[in-house]
């Protein structure tokens, strides 16, 4: 019997002792055993802040990002290897592709978001904000790589998932991860953080794996670190509420599982697509992955004059639901992740039954299809019906977490939204209607006990992610009972792994310290036009000076025809009184127009095109009459890189634009976006 390997120190280890034997949950069968007798965790927490901080907090945000897609193609590349073993979870091929491809999704999209951060090894938070009225004193938040790691403590139902969703996060922020699966299905991570250790894609010390027990780990963390935990809320407060955790004030992330629901809106009557999708959605949320998802259907609540209609149709569809082993052809819902994942949701049914019905399935009769039912961890979907929610409240404080689903009845959609706040939070609600006022209201009311709501019609089903798929820019957790914090988020997820610090200064420093021009920093003149330079020679904070030109009321009028734009302001000098102009005002647009005149170099050089504006404000309005300059300096550079060997060495360039007036004034100020060539073309 194999024998699992912990990869710590830059090691694979094999656990002391004969360790704890995991079971293929289709037919029972030993397949593997694990240990983590001997490991000094103190040890490998210091390996990894050391060793794999050091290598990380080193990289750019645009070298981490290319990081995580060189190890996202890597692994997309050999994921059938996966696939099998994911089979021994219990999984069909549809659970294993959300798992496999869809962890490995996240690294893809978290690749993508290096794109929305600088090319530095930190993060220049928001605007500057000056703090002094003749400017010299300012302040501008930075937000560095935590200098601990991310301890990751995850869930026995998404073994892959559950490890790169959170690892693309903090592996980007510059923070190295220690991943601690539940031991039960943890041969499937292993196997992957074998080929991930393989590629060399990753620094050493970023990524460690613990198999097995890791009770005590927690007593070793300090501030710098971050542990997040992701399974039962139990559990979880027991260790979120560890001495050694509160006393240091070490950030702990709770993502417990919780009584999702999902709405049925009374408009959506059989018949209608809406009718249906409801039916789909909640029947895929019950036997997706067997239940076992965090994110799944728990209380479904129906208008009471459809819910003997969605009993009977949801009945029919699940008895058409294939059980057994999910390699073979045909089977739709494989088994649950082990025995003991299986008796503990019998147990729970059997709670819920005292207090409610149940209307289709039985845990002990059911059929298996190409397996032996008494040997691998196999249930049935368990469809409850819960006429009195207010007086009955099991539902709302039991979780089976496995194929079981309660129907709920209301009277009106504030009942519906009562109903869903008495699970006292969750990771995510759903409502299906096709009456954008019922969704509103449902929204508004429920939003605060919900980490998010889908809002399901006919309009967006085909493109809709479902229920019970968080998304990696999307905000994952859920008040209360979910837990309280938040995962993935996109820029949001990222933030939550770096120490956000306001530092002050003069502009000056502050642009030395954050690479980023602060307004108000000295600015000295460039010796040649900031276009004639190539991206390596351009530094931060250097400024052409244009030549100055005056506006005309012939500008005006010229622009007014060219442009289309004949606000009154700026055409008709009749309309003005009452208004805050003098007279005719020249258009904001042809101010950065005009500007784009004076700063722009003409001539063919290493400026290759300018493809946005940001910031873009109008500060003064300027007359016919007024003189205006420019001063053009470089606010900010980000490396890009190259798509293909054809492709130009090249990188981003963010210019800040400051147009004044003849009395000094600023009237103008924009960020312009350019694309630069590099001299380098290798």
């Amino acid at each position: 019997m194999y024998k699992l390997k912990n990869y710590v120190g830059g090691q694979w280890v094999q656990g002391a002792g004969e360790g704890i034997k995991l079971f293929n949950s289709v037919t029972g069968e030993a397949i593997a055993s694990t240990s983590t007798d001997g490991i000094d965790f103190a040890e490998v927490l210091n390996y990894g802040r050391t060793t794999g901080g050091e290598a990380l907090r080193k990289m750019t945000f645009t070298q981490r990002g290319l990081m995580l897609k060189a190890l996202a193609l890597h692994l997309f590349a050999i994921k059938e290897k996966f696939y099998t073993l994911s089979a021994s979870t219990g999984a069909t091929r549809v659970d294993s592709w959300i798992d496999i491809e869809g962890g490995i999704g996240n690294l893809f999209a978290y690749a993508s978001l290096r794109k929305q951060f600088p090319d530095l090894p930190y993060y220049v938070d928001g605007e500057a904000i000056s703090l002094s009225k003749k400017g010299h004193f300012s302040a501008q938040h930075i937000c560095v790589p935590k200098e601990g790691v991310a301890l990751h403590i995850n869930a026995y139902n998404f073994p892959i998932w559950g490890m790169l969703e959170k690892i693309a996060v903090n592996l980007l922020a510059g923070v190295p991860a220690i991943v601690k699966p539940a031991t039960v299905t943890s041969y499937l991570t292993e196997l992957m953080v074998q080929e991930i250790i393989a590629s060399g894609i990753l620094p050493k010390g970023s990524l460690q794996l613990l198999v097995g027990s890791a009770r005590g780990i927690i007593d070793h963390v300090g501030s710098q670190d971050v542990v997040t935990f992701t399974g039962s809320a139990w559990v979880g407060r027991q260790l979120k509420s560890n001495p050694n955790v509160i006393n240091n004030s070490v950030p702990f992330n709770l993502e417990a599982d919780s009584l999702n629901a999902s709405v049925l809106g009374a408009d959506a009557k059989p018949g209608t697509p809406e009718f249906d999708l409801f039916i789909k959605e909640v029947h895929r949320e019950m036997t997706v992955k067997g239940g076992q998802k965090c994110t799944a259907i728990r209380r479904v609540i129906v208008h009471e004059s459809l819910i003997d209609e969605v009993q009977k149709a949801l009945s029919e569809r699940l008895a058409k639901t294939v059980i057994g082993d999910p390699l073979i052809e045909g089977v739709r819902m494989g088994s649950l992740a082990g025995l003991e994942q299986r008796d503990d949701v019998i147990e729970k049914v059997q709670q819920l039954a005292l207090s409610q019905e149940i209307v289709y399935g039985d845990v002990h009769k059911f059929e298996v299809s190409g397996a032996d039912k008494s040997k691998g961890a196999f249930i049935s979907p368990i469809l409850f019906r819960n006429n009195d929610p207010f007086v009955k409240t099991d539902v709302h404080n039991i979780e089976a977490f496995g194929p079981v689903s309660t129907l709920i009845p209301y009277k009106t959609i504030e009942d519906a939204i009562a109903i869903s706040r008495l699970g006292k939070g969750s990771l995510v609600a759903s409502i299906v209607t096709n009456d954008d006022k019922i969704a509103k209201e449902f929204v508004l009311g429920s939003a605060a006990y919900h980490g998010r709501i889908l809002i399901l019609n006919n309009e967006n089903a085909k493109e809709s992610t479902g229920h019970g798929s968080p998304l990696p820019m999307l905000t994952h957790g859920g008040p209360g009972r979910a837990g309280g914090g938040e995962e993935m988020g996109g820029k949001r997820g990222v933030l939550h792994y770096m120490q956000r610090t306001a530092i002050q200064g003069t502009p000056t420093t502050l642009t030395h310290v954050s690479g980023v021009y602060i307004p108000g920093a000295d600015r000295p003149e460039a010796s040649e036009h900031l276009f004639k330079k190539h991206f390596e020679d351009l530094v931060i904070g250097e400024t052409v000076y244009t030549h100055k030109r005056t506006v005309t009321e012939t500008d005006i009028v010229n622009f007014a025809n060219v442009s289309w734009d004949h606000f009154y302001a700026h055409t008709d000098v009749t309309s003005l009184e009452g208004t805050i102009f003098e007279q005719r005002v020249a258009h904001g647009y042809f101010i950065l127009s005009a500007a784009a005149g004076l700063f722009v170099d003409p001539g063919k050089g290493p400026v290759l095109l300018n493809y946005g504006i940001e910031e873009a404000r109008f500060t003064k309005p300027i007359y016919a009459g007024a003189t205006i300059g420019v001063k053009l300096t470089v606010k900010e550079k980000m490396d890009q890189e190259k798509r293909d060997e054809e492709d130009i060495s090249k990188g981003i360039v963010k210019f800040y634009v400051e147009v004044y007036d003849e009395s000094d004034e600023v009237v103008a100020v924009a960020t312009i976006l350019t694309m630069v060539r590099k001299k380098d073309q290798s």
